[in-house]
């Protein structure tokens, strides 16, 4: 049996390698997305003071430690049972709708953007932010630049700096808004608005109006019908920061409908032997492997999940945009996993008209920022829709605050499973007769990038022992004692 590595995979966050086995025909027998490194920031978390999570579980990644902070911020309010002040659940939702914006435009024009702006079989010296400037020209990406520096200092203005921001607190946040900084936001609001239907009309421009893209968006190489899970407002629409867990069934049908605190009901983790990552799954449907359709419990988060659970955008602009995608695309529920990035794009649009409507909110300045936290904490659930979707921090306690046990279920873990059969499926599409190339091969990466994932978060599971060997010498480098685990 043939076996062909990509490795490392490229264009995402975190290590990765994709092991494709073939049998005596050349075709695909199996593909793996195996991810090789391990963090354990759930157990070594345990013993710390639950109020330093929003500091440490920043740390996680340095592409979303906002989100990691938010949830974290909000665990802390459930561990704690004290509400926000308005003025800090404001403050917060303007911070993190500036930071899902920066950050589904650094994955779209950084990371998933060159497959189509560039193209798919490009050389891979092309497929890359300079190959993006060539197609798009200098003056566009400047704005890209622009754009994201200017939604990054709203970061560093609530945050105190733009990557692994500090604000959070039980109750609140550390600090209000100055009427200078408040029309700092407004611009960068503005800014970013313009920038993301440019955009959108660049990708109307140069995907939509290519068929060769289109056929591969809509084709069945990359498409799987699956649940969809999102946090939506008391209208059913797309909410980043705050809300109820939707999930709808492969026909669009609304299969559940919970609050955060209560995800455990409704979501289990499987493991297997050959990764690091779990794999969850609806508790109501069970684990049927990695297969899709309504027998089977696997679900998808993340831009086109968010959009396929809600019933519509929480901004007029990026709701004219969502429509269009749905009447372009066949209707409700998308199945077609390409269709993340278009979905990624109407994301950035509304979370920058969210950035521009709270920036014009006086009420950023009040000095009403935070409300104290009285009661003795025990058990607390933060939940926010990070970019790469719906985030779960679970922090227990005792009396004193100290952490007992911690569950991170991060968006990547949400979609270890979709993203296995994305890429195992576009690998038996593409792959015959033992033929394969470079072009080829990044088509396989397609069908995990699109989810844009993050397996530094999503790396929980320890399969079996860690392997250890332990050499104790003296001052002068003499061997005392050899001390081994697991060794075989």
């Amino acid at each position: 049996m043939k076996q062909i590595t990509v490795d490392p995979i490229t264009r995402l966050e975190g290590h990765g390698k994709i092991e494709i086995f073939l049998n005596d025909e050349g075709e695909v027998h199996q593909a793996y997305l195996q991810v090789p490194e391990l963090r354990g920031f759930e157990k070594f978390s345990e013993g710390r003071p639950a109020e330093e999570m929003p500091r440490i579980t920043t740390m996680i990644c340095g592409v979303c430690p906002t989100a990691h902070h938010m949830a974290a911020t909000k665990a802390l309010d459930d561990l704690w049972k004290v509400e926000p002040t308005s003025t800090a659940k404001k403050i917060r939702r303007l911070m993190y709708n500036a930071f899902q914006a920066e950050d589904h435009l650094l994955h779209f024009f950084f990371l998933g953007g060159p497959d189509f702006i560039v193209g798919p079989t490009a050389p891979a010296a092309e497929r890359n932010i300079l190959g993006v400037v060539g197609k798009v020209g200098t003056e566009a990406a400047g704005k890209v630049i622009e754009a994201r520096k200017r939604l990054r200092n709203v970061l560093r203005i609530i945050g105190g700096k733009p990557v692994m921001p500090t604000c959070g607190l039980p109750g609140g946040v550390s600090k209000a808004i100055t009427e200078d900084e408040r029309k700092t936001l407004i611009e960068a609001g503005e800014y970013a608005v313009d920038f993301c239907q440019f955009a959108l009309k660049a990708f109307d421009d140069i995907v939509l109006n290519n068929k060769e893209y289109v056929d591969l968006i809509t084709g069945n190489t990359f498409t799987h019908r699956t649940y969809y899970m999102g946090l939506v407002d008391e209208n059913n629409k797309v909410d980043f920061y705050d809300g109820m867990i939707r999930v709808v069934d492969p026909n669009g049908k609304e299969f559940a409908k919970f609050k955060p605190q209560d995800y455990l009901d409704h979501v289990r983790e499987h493991v297997e032997p050959w990764s690091y990552v779990k794999f969850c799954y609806l508790k109501d449907v069970g684990w049927n492997g990695f297969t899709d359709g309504e027998n089977s419990g696997v679900y998808r988060v993340a831009p086109l999940a968010r959009l396929n659970a809600a019933d519509g955008m929480p901004t007029p602009l990026a709701q004219e945009y969502y429509n269009k995608m749905y009447e372009t695309l066949g209707g409700k529920p998308v199945h077609h996993t390409l269709a993340y990035h278009w979905a990624r794009l109407i994301e950035a649009l509304s979370a920058s008209e969210q950035v521009l409507d709270l920036a014009r909110d006086p009420e950023l300045t009040s000095d009403a920022t935070i409300n104290l936290p009285t009661a003795t904490p025990k058990e607390g659930v933060g939940v926010v829709e990070a970019p790469r979707g719906t985030l779960f921090h679970h922090y227990q306690t005792d009396e004193k605050g100290i952490l007992t046990n911690v569950n991170l279920i991060v968006a990547t873990t949400n979609n270890a499973a979709p993203i296995n059969m994305s890429i195992e499926k576009a690998a038996r599409s593409l792959i015959h007769n033992g033929e394969v190339n470079d072009g080829l091969l990044n088509m396989v990466e397609m069908g995990f990038r699109a989810y844009d994932p993050c397996h530094a978060c999503a790396t929980h599971n320890l399969p079996g022992e860690t392997p250890l060997e332990v050499t104790v010498r003296d001052s002068q480098g003499n061997e005392i004692r050899k001390l081994t685990r697991n060794l075989g």
